[in-house]
């Protein structure tokens, strides 16, 4: 695992890796967090469902083999020790263009900067890579996540996808 970046929170370091690495935990950290991100984010649409079993095929595919699923797209993860505690997705390079997905926070570890470093890691491999814009869409209702990205530079843009209270906004890499 490469690690971009290091946050001190309450006097333990967390790591931003990419991933997949050597760690055989930070596979089931990475299937645990995505699992807590759909399972919320399936909530807060009113759609809640019991547990992964009721979740659409497309996430439970996430889930069950991310390496499969993000195989050519970068993971980074944030590391407490052992512990998977954040996780962002950003896709491979599509003319000149990537977009951040699935960025997740372990709320217990929420408010130490963790979402922050992950959105900066993305960027700063998105310009590594050569891309010029990264793009990403997040619900209307997540007001926190929308004043983040906008904090590190995205601005609201024309909607590229078609469902309902979805935001998508971008940047410049």
């Amino acid at each position: 695992m490469s690690c971009d970046a290091h946050v001190v929170t309450d006097q333990r370091e967390v790591l931003i890796v990419r991933w997949p690495g050597q760690a055989p935990s930070a596979q089931d950290g990475l299937a645990d967090l995505l699992a807590a991100y759909h399972l919320q984010t399936q909530a807060e649409k009113g759609e809640a469902v019991a547990g992964v079993e009721g979740l659409p095929d497309r996430y439970r595919v996430e889930i069950a083999d991310p390496q499969a699923v993000f195989v050519d797209d970068v993971v980074l993860l944030a590391l407490s020790g052992d512990t998977a505690v954040g996780c962002l997705v950003v896709t491979a390079s599509v003319d000149g263009r990537s977009e951040v997905k699935r960025l997740w926070t372990d709320p217990a570890f929420r408010g130490r900067g963790i979402a922050s470093s992950l959105v900066s890691a993305a960027l700063v491999h998105a310009a590594e890579s050569g891309v010029r814009t990264v793009r990403l869409s997040v619900w209307k209702w997540r007001a926190g996540a929308i004043a983040l990205y906008e904090r590190l530079g995205f601005t609201v843009t024309e909607s590229w996808d078609e469902r309902d209270q979805l935001v998508c906004m971008e940047r410049a890499a």
